[in-house]
Protein backbone atom coordinates (compact mmCIF):
# COMPACT_ATOMS: atom_id res chain seq x y z
CA UNK A 1 0.00 0.00 0.00
CA UNK A 2 3.00 2.19 0.48
CA UNK A 3 4.23 1.82 -3.06
CA UNK A 4 0.82 2.80 -4.32
CA UNK A 5 0.47 5.90 -1.97
CA UNK A 6 4.43 6.89 -3.24
CA UNK A 7 3.69 6.43 -6.96
CA UNK A 8 0.28 8.65 -6.52
CA UNK A 9 2.20 11.18 -4.76
CA UNK A 10 4.46 11.80 -6.81
CA UNK A 11 7.46 9.92 -4.68
CA UNK A 12 8.60 7.49 -6.83
CA UNK A 13 11.17 9.50 -8.83
CA UNK A 14 9.52 10.80 -11.55
CA UNK A 15 9.87 8.99 -15.10
CA UNK A 16 10.90 4.94 -15.50
CA UNK A 17 14.58 4.95 -14.91
CA UNK A 18 15.00 1.52 -13.76
CA UNK A 19 13.65 0.87 -17.15
CA UNK A 20 10.55 -0.41 -16.05
CA UNK A 21 7.25 -0.61 -18.36
CA UNK A 22 3.89 0.82 -17.55
CA UNK A 23 2.60 -2.90 -16.78
CA UNK A 24 5.25 -3.59 -14.15
CA UNK A 25 5.03 -0.42 -12.36
CA UNK A 26 1.49 -0.72 -12.52
CA UNK A 27 1.95 -4.60 -10.90
CA UNK A 28 4.16 -2.89 -8.72
CA UNK A 29 1.91 -0.18 -7.36
CA UNK A 30 -1.55 -2.57 -7.38
CA UNK A 31 -0.27 -4.65 -4.44
CA UNK A 32 -2.87 -6.00 -1.94
CA UNK A 33 -3.47 -8.18 0.78
CA UNK A 34 -3.88 -11.57 0.18
CA UNK A 35 -7.54 -11.44 1.85
CA UNK A 36 -8.33 -8.60 -0.97
CA UNK A 37 -6.93 -10.85 -3.36
CA UNK A 38 -9.07 -13.57 -2.29
CA UNK A 39 -12.06 -11.75 -2.20
CA UNK A 40 -11.77 -10.18 -6.11
CA UNK A 41 -11.00 -13.68 -7.23
CA UNK A 42 -13.94 -14.94 -5.91
CA UNK A 43 -16.12 -12.27 -7.28
CA UNK A 44 -14.85 -12.06 -10.39
CA UNK A 45 -15.15 -15.83 -10.54
CA UNK A 46 -18.51 -16.56 -8.82
CA UNK A 47 -19.51 -13.32 -11.84
CA UNK A 48 -18.31 -15.39 -14.67
CA UNK A 49 -20.06 -18.59 -13.80
CA UNK A 50 -23.02 -16.33 -13.42
CA UNK A 51 -22.99 -14.90 -16.46
CA UNK A 52 -22.50 -17.92 -18.32
CA UNK A 53 -25.14 -19.80 -16.69
CA UNK A 54 -27.49 -16.78 -16.99
CA UNK A 55 -26.08 -17.19 -20.95
CA UNK A 56 -26.56 -20.64 -21.16
CA UNK A 57 -30.90 -20.26 -19.61
CA UNK A 58 -31.34 -16.82 -21.86
CA UNK A 59 -29.97 -19.30 -25.27
CA UNK A 60 -33.29 -20.82 -25.53
CA UNK A 61 -35.05 -16.94 -25.50
CA UNK A 62 -36.93 -17.17 -29.42
CA UNK A 63 -35.63 -13.82 -31.40
CA UNK A 64 -33.06 -12.65 -29.11
CA UNK A 65 -31.81 -15.55 -27.42
CA UNK A 66 -28.27 -16.19 -28.98
CA UNK A 67 -27.29 -12.68 -28.95
CA UNK A 68 -27.74 -12.14 -25.17
CA UNK A 69 -25.90 -15.48 -24.81
CA UNK A 70 -23.01 -14.34 -27.37
CA UNK A 71 -22.31 -11.16 -24.81
CA UNK A 72 -23.32 -13.01 -21.54
CA UNK A 73 -21.13 -16.35 -22.48
CA UNK A 74 -18.12 -13.86 -23.96
CA UNK A 75 -18.29 -11.50 -20.48
CA UNK A 76 -18.78 -14.71 -18.83
CA UNK A 77 -15.15 -16.04 -19.88
CA UNK A 78 -13.61 -12.91 -19.31
CA UNK A 79 -14.62 -12.21 -15.46
CA UNK A 80 -13.10 -15.93 -15.30
CA UNK A 81 -9.81 -14.95 -17.06
CA UNK A 82 -9.58 -12.12 -14.91
CA UNK A 83 -10.13 -13.36 -11.96
CA UNK A 84 -6.89 -14.89 -11.69
CA UNK A 85 -5.21 -11.87 -12.09
CA UNK A 86 -6.05 -11.35 -8.28
CA UNK A 87 -3.92 -14.25 -7.74
CA UNK A 88 -1.02 -13.69 -9.36
CA UNK A 89 -1.21 -9.79 -11.07
CA UNK A 90 -1.88 -8.61 -14.06
CA UNK A 91 1.94 -8.82 -15.25
CA UNK A 92 2.48 -12.39 -14.54
CA UNK A 93 -0.92 -13.40 -15.98
CA UNK A 94 -0.02 -11.81 -18.94
CA UNK A 95 3.66 -13.48 -19.38
CA UNK A 96 1.81 -16.72 -18.45
CA UNK A 97 -0.83 -16.29 -20.95
CA UNK A 98 1.96 -15.73 -23.52
CA UNK A 99 4.04 -18.42 -22.59
CA UNK A 100 5.33 -20.81 -24.84
CA UNK A 101 2.59 -23.72 -23.11
CA UNK A 102 -0.61 -21.46 -23.82
CA UNK A 103 0.16 -19.01 -26.34
CA UNK A 104 -1.78 -20.88 -29.07
CA UNK A 105 -4.73 -21.79 -26.68
CA UNK A 106 -4.77 -17.91 -25.37
CA UNK A 107 -4.34 -16.57 -29.40
CA UNK A 108 -7.40 -18.84 -30.52
CA UNK A 109 -9.31 -18.03 -27.60
CA UNK A 110 -8.93 -14.45 -27.88
CA UNK A 111 -9.71 -14.78 -31.60
CA UNK A 112 -12.66 -16.46 -30.58
CA UNK A 113 -14.26 -14.13 -28.38
CA UNK A 114 -14.36 -11.30 -30.52
CA UNK A 115 -15.69 -13.68 -33.30
CA UNK A 116 -17.99 -14.44 -31.39
CA UNK A 117 -19.41 -10.73 -31.16
CA UNK A 118 -18.93 -9.70 -34.74
CA UNK A 119 -20.69 -12.68 -35.65
CA UNK A 120 -23.88 -12.31 -33.00
CA UNK A 121 -24.04 -8.55 -33.74
CA UNK A 122 -22.14 -7.30 -36.55
CA UNK A 123 -22.58 -10.11 -39.20
CA UNK A 124 -25.84 -11.65 -37.36
CA UNK A 125 -25.07 -15.06 -38.15
CA UNK A 126 -26.39 -17.28 -35.09
CA UNK A 127 -24.71 -20.94 -36.22
CA UNK A 128 -21.08 -18.40 -36.14
CA UNK A 129 -21.62 -17.12 -33.06
CA UNK A 130 -22.55 -20.47 -31.32
CA UNK A 131 -19.55 -21.73 -33.05
CA UNK A 132 -17.81 -19.66 -31.91
CA UNK A 133 -18.76 -19.85 -28.32
CA UNK A 134 -18.15 -23.82 -28.85
CA UNK A 135 -14.31 -22.89 -29.35
CA UNK A 136 -14.18 -20.26 -27.07
CA UNK A 137 -15.58 -23.18 -24.76
CA UNK A 138 -12.72 -25.50 -25.74
CA UNK A 139 -9.77 -23.03 -26.08
CA UNK A 140 -10.72 -22.05 -22.26
CA UNK A 141 -10.65 -25.48 -21.29
CA UNK A 142 -7.22 -26.32 -23.10
CA UNK A 143 -5.62 -23.09 -21.69
CA UNK A 144 -6.98 -23.90 -18.12
CA UNK A 145 -5.50 -27.55 -18.17
CA UNK A 146 -2.31 -26.05 -19.13
CA UNK A 147 -1.54 -25.00 -15.38
CA UNK A 148 -2.57 -28.68 -14.35
CA UNK A 149 0.56 -30.32 -14.66
CA UNK A 150 0.20 -33.18 -17.14
CA UNK A 151 -3.11 -33.07 -17.73
CA UNK A 152 -2.88 -31.77 -21.29
CA UNK A 153 -1.43 -35.27 -21.72
CA UNK A 154 -4.24 -37.10 -19.70
CA UNK A 155 -6.65 -35.55 -22.33
CA UNK A 156 -4.46 -36.11 -25.51
CA UNK A 157 -4.74 -39.76 -24.69
CA UNK A 158 -8.15 -40.51 -23.40
CA UNK A 159 -8.96 -39.35 -26.64
CA UNK A 160 -6.44 -40.91 -28.49
CA UNK A 161 -8.33 -44.27 -27.32
CA UNK A 162 -11.78 -43.28 -27.23
CA UNK A 163 -10.83 -42.88 -31.32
Amino acid sequence: MDKLKQVLGGQDGGGSSDGSGILERANQASTLAWGTRMKGFLICFILGAVCSILATCLLWIPGFGLPVFAVLYTVGNLCALASTMFLIGPLRQLKNMCAKVRALATAIMLVCLVLTLCAAFWWKNNGLALLFCVLQFLAFTWYGLSYIPFARDAVTKLFSICM
